[in-house]
């Protein structure tokens, strides 16, 4: 059942293909035809992972979830497939934005627009698990939201808890400055260098668990 629900929510965002294409294209362009070369795939990840969220308002409005579930499937399913839809939107991004980045500056370089652009494959290949990571956090948030008050008011609430957390950080860094804490900068670095994409990644997957784990918990209690 949970394929037919993703043939479901691919066929509703069907409609965004057209412009998503284009959408994709001009900002990879546009970011990747100027210095900040490696905000292409951070970019393009952005669009497609958020992109993939906007099948709850098909549902809400349609109230499709009200049919679906006089179905043969239950709600640990429907709750699954979303996850499956954002995660796979995710990686797709993730891939998606680092192949385009490369063809994009290598056209540019060859019809030579102006200044060489200059890959750094490994920095692209981090600033991608970065944009990854930083748009699983979003999906994590939201989607329990929107599962809690709904595709509209859920994601008013995401941005609330997303300030609350920038600023509990921001907090945190000042106490730090303010305590004058002693902070080995060179052993942080060396420790990202050798483990980031690791953390990063498991990170991700700590994150999607947890979440999948609370909407279906609000999911499973809520009456359609």
């Amino acid at each position: 059942m949970i394929k037919g629900l993703l043939k479901k929510d691919l066929y509703n965002l069907a409609s965004y293909k057209t412009s998503l294409i284009i959408t994709v294209l001009l900002c990879g362009i546009a970011i990747i035809g100027t210095e900040s070369i490696n905000f292409g795939p951070i970019i393009i990840c952005t669009i497609i992972g958020m992109i993939s969220l906007s099948t709850f308002n098909y549902d809400e409005i349609s109230k499709s979830n009200k049919y679906i579930l006089t179905l043969p499937t239950n709600r640990k399913e429907i709750v699954k497939e979303k996850y499956i839809l954002s995660i796979g939107a995710t990686i797709l991004g993730g891939i998606l934005g680092f192949l385009l980045t490369i063809i994009i500056a290598n056209v540019l370089n060859y019809v030579g627009t102006g200044n060489l652009i200059s890959i750094d494959y490994e920095s692209l290949v981090i600033t991608t698990i970065a944009g990854m990571w930083g748009i699983a956090l979003i999906q994590a948030i939201q989607i329990p939201s929107i599962y809690k008050w709904g595709a509209e008011k859920g994601r008013i609430q995401m941005f609330i808890l997303l300030f609350i957390l920038i600023l509990a950080i921001a907090f945190i860094g000042f106490g730090v400055a303010k305590l004058g804490l002693n902070i080995n900068i060179e052993m942080i670095e060396n420790f990202m260098n050798n483990f980031g994409l690791i953390l990063l990644i498991a990170l991700m997957i700590i994150m999607y668990f947890i979440s999948y784990k609370i909407s279906y918990k609000i999911y499973s209690r809520k009456e359609e």
